[in-house]
């Protein structure tokens, strides 16, 4: 039989999405002991790797390279700066916009992140290459399912 069959009648094995959701709670399983030694999440070092990239992002921008509502990060950020590593502020010349920034806390957490990535890139042992093609298999994937969401939303 074919992996990944369009038949409904198929074991859970072969469904696709099942293998994307069980890989999303194996990288959960991985990353949590790096991160617990962090006090954070897995989406609060996401919001922590973009800020050390890019300090000062606007709430928006979290929003947009995340692929999150602001009903989800709103409460993030919140949780993030009661644990004093950002604070938000309005943009001076544009008050609608709020913007996040690291505070002393937050900048020096980075040094303590900074093994995280290759703590992971080594328990997952594949080659840097083939972590690349991964990732724009799976960037696509998820481009082709937010289309096709948006594209039944539209019907419904």
């Amino acid at each position: 039989m074919e992996r990944f069959a369009a038949d409904p009648n198929a074991p859970l094995a072969e469904f696709l999405c099942f293998s994307v959701y069980s890989a999303g709670h194996a990288f959960n399983r991985l990353y949590r002991p790096l991160l617990d030694e962090l006090a954070l999440t897995y989406p609060q070092y996401l919001v922590m790797q973009l800020l050390w990239s890019k300090d000062g992002r606007s709430v928006k921008e979290f929003g947009q390279a995340l692929r999150l509502e602001s009903s989800t990060l709103t409460p993030l950020l919140k949780r993030l700066q009661a644990s004093g590593l950002i604070e938000r502020k309005r943009d001076a010349d544009d008050e609608r916009v709020v913007r996040v920034h690291l505070t002393e806390k937050g900048h020096a957490l980075r040094g303590q992140a900074a093994d995280v990535p290759g703590c992971i890139a080594k328990a997952i042992g594949l080659e840097s290459d083939e972590l690349a093609k991964l990732a724009r298999t799976l960037d696509n994937l998820r481009d082709r399912i937010t289309v096709e969401s948006e594209n039944l939303a539209d019907t419904t």
